[in-house]
């Protein structure tokens, strides 16, 4: 995969999304733009704490610009991040929040608003970006690592505790923690899967097995939210086995690289072998 870290192309590319998408984009302006956010974000998540809209503007204020989707004059979406640093990435983008209007999801507005938030990571001399999603949701897996290319590295349980919002209550909060690398151009890895840690068994999670090679697979629900609303408990089970699955595929010094939306699995490889 070529590399592109040019802002210019970046926006660029953004734009062209957009256009598929039927929306503009444009940064935050006012504290109407924060109004905008705060309804977005209530008609996403329902019951979520409250983001302070004094905070969203000190977020733009100090170069945390959060980016708004429109449709003509309605704010439909938004992308919203900070400046961090670590141990591993240096300096890098948090990118903590996605949102589209329900009625706007699965329509590229979301792939536009993270193409515009790399190419002003990309316009600001930072090149990495991380975020958090749950393993379980699949759509969200093929959106992270296939098509925008991001590597998911690390994986914790429980990682924000108890949650209040409609989509997470009640439920365990465990977390992959995605890494983007801005400078490649966004796009799917050619990993393919090696033998399965974890596969389906009469629609439960089989019996997890100890990775065997230098890459592995790990099924999950097609529609784990469908799921959780029919079957809790054997939702529960694939939460448990999913979680044993991955931290095994992690121990052995594996990423998750690719998502098989078909086969509703995780591609794993070892991080040394990792295609750019």
């Amino acid at each position: 995969m070529r590399t592109n870290g040019d802002p210019g192309d970046a926006w660029a590319l953004a734009d062209r999304a957009a256009d598929g998408a039927g929306v503009s984009l444009r940064r935050f302006e006012s504290l109407e733009d924060a109004d905008r956010i705060l309804r977005v974000l209530e008609a996403t998540w329902g019951g979520h704490e409250p983001v302070p809209r004094e905070m969203i503007r000190a977020l733009a204020d100090s170069g945390n610009v959060p980016i708004l989707a429109f449709d003509g004059p309605e704010a439909i979406g938004y992308v919203l991040g900070w400046t961090g640093v670590g141990p591993e990435d240096g300096l890098h983008v948090h990118s903590h929040m996605l949102a589209a209007m329900p009625d706007r999801r699965h329509r590229g507005v979301g792939f536009a608003l993270k193409l515009a938030q790399r190419a002003l990571a990309l316009e600001q001399g930072v090149e990495v970006a991380r975020w958090t999603f749950d393993p379980l949701i699949a759509r969200n897996a093929y959106f992270n690592l296939h098509k925008l290319g991001a590597i998911a590295d690390r994986f914790e349980r429980n990682h924000y505790g108890d949650m209040s919002d409609q989509l997470n209550a009640g439920e365990r909060s465990d977390r992959f923690t995605a890494r983007w690398d801005l400078v490649r151009e966004p796009g799917p890895r050619p990993v393919e899967a090696g033998e399965a840690v974890l596969e389906p068994a009469n629609k439960r999670p089989g019996k997890v097995r100890s990775p065997a090679g230098r890459s592995a697979a790990v099924a999950v629900p097609r529609d784990y939210t469908e799921l959780r609303a029919e079957d809790p408990s054997l939702a529960s089970a694939w939460r448990d086995a999913s979680a044993v699955a991955i931290e095994a595929c992690l121990r052995a010094g594996m990423v998750a690289a690719g998502f098989d939306a078909r086969g509703s699995r995780y591609a794993f490889v070892a991080i040394e072998e990792l295609p750019t």
